[in-house]
């Protein structure tokens, strides 16, 4: 590690400390030249995903888009921001152990949908009409007949 005072590589690590939800190690090192103590952070390198939009173009994976696609169906629904934390982190979670590099951004949307789905139906509802682009009253009520038979 770099001394972020002299530019020396060669420090000694004097304290390490793991963070509360294990995600990263907090190391206090000394600079073994001038003396000067630095803190560090060690985190595990994840891999950059990929989405593949419908029109081909190719951008980062944003968890915060899939946030706020999801608090925005949820507006004045009785679902918590515990829930949403939880809907985002397991959609995250899959995409990663799923071990691609690029993932289409319609399985992103299948996989909101999946968990808006099981929390509150018409957040789901919500969010289905504009992902999937319901170009009339008839496409919206097939997705209700649906969602009534799956009961």
């Amino acid at each position: 590690m770099k001394c972020p005072y002299c530019g020396n590589i060669d420090d000694k690590v004097v304290d390490s400390r793991s963070s509360e939800d294990g995600s990263y190690i907090r190391r206090r090192r000394l600079c073994s030249s001038c003396g000067e103590r630095y803190t560090t952070f060690e985190t595990v390198e994840s891999i950059e995903l990929m989405v593949i939009k419908k029109d081909g173009t190719r951008e980062l994976f944003d968890r915060q888009k899939i946030r706020l696609g999801i608090m925005k169906a949820c507006e004045k629904r009785k679902v918590t921001s515990d829930q949403i934390d939880s809907m985002v982190k397991s959609i995250e979670q899959n995409l990663v152990s799923s071990m691609q590099k690029e993932i289409p951004s319609e399985v992103i949307g299948e996989m909101i949908m999946e968990k808006l789905k099981a929390v509150d139906k018409v957040a789901y509802v919500r969010f289905a009409s504009v992902y999937r682009e319901f170009k009339d009253v008839d496409t919206f009520m097939e997705e209700l007949k649906k969602i009534i038979t799956d009961k």
